[in-house]
């Protein structure tokens, strides 16, 4: 399981979400759709319409890999925070039933915002 609150895993920049399909497409169910993807340096996250996939990339080669996978309806509550005039980042907190607090930190140039309203549309 991926450590949630070690902060340098979690500042993600927007990419394109074929860089991670060959990844992710295993563990997608049928008529689930990436929606995005945003990486760090070596881990990525991917929403999809069902869930969130965080991926820990491990190892020298990068091969062994982590999946963590967090369903919007195992989430109990979730604020965003915009990025402001000096802090350019911006976080998205979820609270998960038996879980805890996930935190991800996006670069300002992320569209925080729709990623709170993707997110509401599944949980609400």
């Amino acid at each position: 399981m991926i450590d949630f609150q070690n902060k340098a895993f979690v500042k993600l920049v927007k990419t394109p979400a074929e860089s991670v399909m060959n990844d992710i497409t295993p563990l997608l169910i049928p008529s689930e759709n990436v929606i995005g993807a945003y990486r760090s340096i070596r881990d990525y996250v991917v929403f999809t319409d069902k869930r969130i996939i965080s991926v820990n990339v491990q190892g020298v080669t990068g091969k062994k890999k982590d999946f963590t996978s967090l369903p919007y309806s195992k989430i109990q509550a979730f604020s965003v925070e915009t990025a402001g005039v000096f802090d350019m980042d911006s976080e998205l907190e979820m609270y998960f039933s038996s879980l805890g607090k996930v935190k991800f930190e996006f670069s300002g140039s992320s569209d925080i915002v729709k990623i709170g309203q993707l997110i509401s549309s599944f949980i609400l």
